[in-house]
């Protein structure tokens, strides 16, 4: 049977160098699980696979839409799995990679159907962020929806908006609503994570930070501030540019923000896969150690 092998871990853990070395040795090809990469202009900021890296190894769902594009993790579930299901006509291994926990899952296990928008709802949550700032969001999420609390960046307005609009709308959790309701795939799963101490990780962390702003990452983010508004665009890395663009910090400041909220972002995703189940835990370098894991799983 095809076997779908998925690369997990946070960012800034080797996921993509370690996804082409693996894509390369099964001649494979690879599905992007990072739901900020599909983005067009979206470069530097979020780390996506060079030119050379790209042109080496056939990547899937790298600059696929426009920023204005509306699109969700359904939309992602659906053309994803119609695209692994022409992968597996001619390869017997397919590579999903990324550190977006959520959009694994949906590929993996599928997700369960969640409310649209109420605009009353959101209406008076928009009003309460503008009357009492985004503790007051915080807190209420707080309330109704205690894991979703502890897994959300909780300085992103847009989704703490959207899970207290869930929650209710529902009367239910929104983390609830976000489990997996298991559909059968027509494939094995494979699961790999990539494991780092967490000194080590953060180390990785400022490093890249540093290199993307070498690499031209202000420049990048002022390009895109006529599409500041777009939620591809309330992401780490950008955002607190926008602040420094508006002059309510410096610039030192905003690169000393973008290290504090991208470790956090790597604390949350740690938290998340570690609560899946069946991840195989490795050390991002230990390729050998990885091939033969995978090779005594595809035999069986």
């Amino acid at each position: 049977m095809p076997t779908l092998i998925v690369i997990a871990g946070p960012t800034a853990s080797g996921k993509t160098s370690l996804a082409i070395r693996l894509a390369k040795y099964f001649s494979s090809e690879i599905i992007s699980a990072d739901s900020r990469q599909f983005y067009k202009g979206l470069d530097i900021g979020t780390a996506k696979p060079t030119k050379e890296q790209l042109s080496s190894v056939r990547h899937h769902f790298i600059d696929s839409h426009e920023i204005s594009d509306p699109y969700n993790i359904s939309d992602y579930e659906t053309d994803a799995l119609k695209k692994i299901e022409e992968l597996f006509l001619k390869n017997e291994v397919v590579f999903l990679v990324g550190g977006s926990g959520l959009y694994i899952r949906a590929i993996c296990h599928g997700i369960n159907e969640i409310p649209g928008r109420d605009e009353s709802i959101r209406e008076k949550l928009i009003e309460m962020l503008d009357t009492y700032g985004i503790q007051a969001l915080q807190n209420k999420i707080k309330e109704l929806d205690a894991e979703y609390y502890n897994e959300v960046d909780l300085n992103n307005p847009h989704r703490l908006i959207r899970a207290l609009e869930v929650c209710i709308s529902s009367g239910q959790k929104y983390s609830s609503l976000r489990q997996a309701e298991i559909a059968p795939r027509p494939f094995n799963i494979i699961k790999i994570g990539l494991l780092l101490d967490r000194e080590e990780l953060y180390s990785r962390v400022e490093n890249r930070v540093d290199e993307m702003i070498s690499d031209g990452l202000v420049d990048e983010a002022r390009s895109l501030l006529p599409f500041r508004n777009a939620n591809a665009l309330n992401t780490v890395g950008y955002k607190e540019l926008f602040e420094f663009f508006d002059n309510n910090c410096t610039l030192e400041q905003a690169i000393d923000a973008i290290k504090k909220n991208t470790r956090n972002y790597a604390k949350r995703q740690m938290t998340w896969f570690r609560k899946e189940e069946g991840i195989k835990w490795f050390d991002p370098e230990d390729t050998k150690l990885i091939i033969k894991y995978l090779e005594d799983e595809l035999s069986k």
